[in-house]
């Protein structure tokens, strides 16, 4: 098994990141520093570059089911999938920190991102919503409901009454594609109608209905669909 101090000086990422600070590393040198150890015939570096193609870089890796590394030769043992799963929610809660200071629409790339850290990698469909306050600023994101996404899977009235619990005054709608692409379905559009009618009847907005799938996203309301 290959360690860190196993490497030639030269490229050992804990000493580069000390001398030089760690924007001077590249995404497999920070992942390595994660790891600690590689493989027999496979040195952490090695290890790590591999986690990066196999799961699309960085972003893709974080937005990868923690499960689902398990599968992953070298990373079977729960301490190094404890240790990515902590850095999986350190972003998550970096996002929400931004979402909670600022307008969502301050700020459309972080929501996007939230979006797909939370759900993006989902094998499932998931339904979650947004509430927001009256600056449009997050207090909380749910994820309501599971499965197959129609008019009658997801209730109106349950997500009104998270939003009166919430003391919401608006709302993003969004939900993942398992499959790939992030295409509104004309079922998307019904159920985005249904819960924008439904909600104004207890006065809160819906801003928008997000469709996010891996590496993707869509804002209906940027499609006029909402």
């Amino acid at each position: 098994m290959s360690f860190l101090q196993d490497l030639p000086a030269q490229a050992r990422p804990r000493e580069k990141l000390l001398a030089r600070g760690p924007s001077a590393l590249g995404d497999a040198e920070l992942l390595a520093l994660l790891l600690r150890t590689g493989l027999a015939g496979k040195n952490v570096l090695q290890l790590a570059q591999e986690l990066l193609d196999t799961f699309g870089g960085i972003a893709g890796l974080l937005r990868t089911d923690i499960a689902a590394l398990k599968a992953v030769k070298g990373l079977g043992g729960p301490a190094k999938r404890a240790e990515l799963g902590a850095v999986l929610e350190l972003a998550r809660r970096a996002l929400a920190e931004q979402l909670r200071e600022r307008a969502v629409f301050d700020s459309p790339e972080a929501v996007a991102q939230y979006l797909q850290l939370h759900i993006g990698a989902s094998p499932h469909e998931v339904f979650a919503v947004l509430f927001l306050d009256a600056q449009h600023r997050l207090i909380a994101m749910e994820e309501l409901f599971r499965g197959t996404l129609t008019q009658t899977s997801v209730y109106p009235r349950e997500v009104v009454l998270r939003a009166l619990h919430h003391q919401a005054a608006a709302v993003v709608l969004a939900h993942n594609h398992p499959s790939g692409g992030v295409e509104p379905s004309r079922a998307d559009e019904a159920l985005t109608q249904t819960l924008k009618a439904t909600l104004a009847l207890v006065d809160v907005r819906v801003l928008d209905h997000v469709v996010v799938a891996r590496g993707q996203s869509l804002s209906m309301a940027q499609r006029g669909l909402v």
